[in-house]
C-alpha cells in the first residue's frame, strides 16, 4: 500500500460510503466494517495501478483486482463477497454523481469459482421432514422447527430468535429480524403450521420453565436453541433419514430458495422471502440441475 489508510479514505470517499450503508441502507457494524475492508484492500491495489480515485477505475482495473485477490489465496466464496462489495459502493458512486459509469456492473468471478449451495431433492426434504421418531417427548418440536425452517427460508439466526408473539400462524406468516435489524414476514405452509400449533399447545408449555424468554424453539431444559442446539437436530435427523449428503441448517434455507425457483417462483417475490438486500444475492439459487433443465426443454421447446 503507498499511502496511508486515511488517504484512502479520503480519495475513495469510504467515510460517505459507510455512512450510506449505515444509514440508508440499515446495516450493521459488522457488516459496515466488511464491506469497507472489502473496499479499502480494493482501493489499495488500484492505487499500485495508478489510479488515485475511483473516477479514473475501469472494468480492466477491477478484473485485474480480482485476479489479485485469486493470487492471494483467497477463495471462491471471499471472492465473491469482495466483487458483491464492489457493486454496492459503485453503485453508490453513480447515485452520488460521483462516476458516470459504474465499471463493476458486468464483473464477474472467473467461469467455474463459484460453487453452488448444497440443496436437498424434494424427496430428501420429505424423508427428513418424516424421521423424527413420534414416541421421543421432544419430536414434535424437532419436526416443528425443521418444517418452519423450510417453509419459511430462515436464517439460522432468524430462526433462534423467533419469538411465539411474531407467529401468526392464522394468516400462515411470521415476523422475523434479520440482518441490518431489517424486519420481514416470511410464509408459513399449512404442513408448518400444523407441526408448529401442536408443539405449541402440547410440547413447549411442558418444557418452558420461565427461562424461555419468549421464544419458540426451546431445549429439554427450557432455554432458547442455540446454534449448535439447531444443528444437531438437524444431524440426528438427517442421519435418521438415511440422507448422506452433508447438511447445514443453511442448507435448509438453500432448498427452500431453489425449490421455489424450480416450481416457477418470481426471483424478486424469493428475493423478498430471503430479506436478501441485493437480488444479485439471490441469483445464485437460479441454478437446478441438468436433469431438471432436460425435462424443461423436452417438455417447452418446439424441436425437443
Amino acid at each position: 500500500m503507498t499511502e496511508p489508510i486515511p488517504e484512502l479514505d479520503r480519495t475513495f470517499l469510504l467515510g460517505p460510503f459507510a455512512d450510506h450503508l449505515r444509514f440508508e441502507r440499515g446495516l450493521g457494524e459488522r457488516s459496515v466494517e466488511a464491506y469497507l475492508h472489502d473496499v479499502g484492500r480494493m482501493a489499495a491495489f488500484l492505487r499500485t495501478r495508478g489510479k488515485g480515485a475511483p473516477g479514473g477505475v475501469t472494468s480492466s482495473d477491477l478484473r485485474a483486482g480480482v485476479m489479485h485477490l485469486k493470487d492471494l489465496g483467497f477463495a471462491a466464496t471471499s471472492i465473491a463477497r469482495n466483487i458483491s462489495s464492489l457493486r454496492a459502493y459503485f453503485r453508490f458512486l453513480v447515485a452520488e454523481g460521483v462516476v458516470e459509469a459504474d465499471p463493476s456492473d458486468r464483473l464477474e468471478p472467473p467461469r467455474g469459482w463459484r460453487n453452488l449451495p448444497e440443496v436437498l431433492s424434494v424427496k430428501e426434504i420429505e424423508a427428513l421432514l418424516q424421521a423424527q421418531d413420534i414416541g421421543h417427548p421432544l419430536a414434535w418440536r424437532d419436526r416443528a422447527l425443521l418444517e418452519f425452517a423450510y417453509a419459511s427460508g430462515v436464517r439460522v439466526s432468524e430462526l433462534i430468535d423467533l419469538e411465539v408473539s411474531r407467529l401468526f400462524l392464522k394468516e400462515g406468516f411470521a415476523s422475523v429480524t434479520g440482518k441490518g435489524s431489517k424486519e420481514r414476514l416470511v410464509p408459513v405452509g399449512r404442513r408448518a403450521v400444523g407441526a408448529l400449533s401442536l408443539y405449541l399447545r402440547d410440547i413447549r408449555p411442558r418444557i418452558e420453565k420461565g427461562e424461555g424468554r419468549g421464544r419458540v424453539f426451546l431445549n429439554a431444559r427450557g432455554r432458547p436453541l442455540s446454534r449448535m442446539g439447531v444443528w444437531k437436530i438437524l444431524r440426528k435427523n438427517v442421519e435418521a433419514a438415511g440422507i448422506e449428503k452433508k447438511v447445514s441448517p443453511h442448507t435448509l434455507r438453500h432448498s427452500f430458495a431453489t425449490h421455489l425457483l424450480e416450481g416457477g417462483a418470481d426471483l424478486a417475490a424469493v428475493q423478498e422471502m430471503l430479506g436478501h438486500a441485493d437480488i444479485s444475492t439471490t441469483q445464485i439459487y437460479t441454478h437446478v440441475d441438468r436433469s431438471y433443465l432436460r425435462e424443461v426443454h423436452r417438455s417447452y421447446h418446439p424441436r425437443a
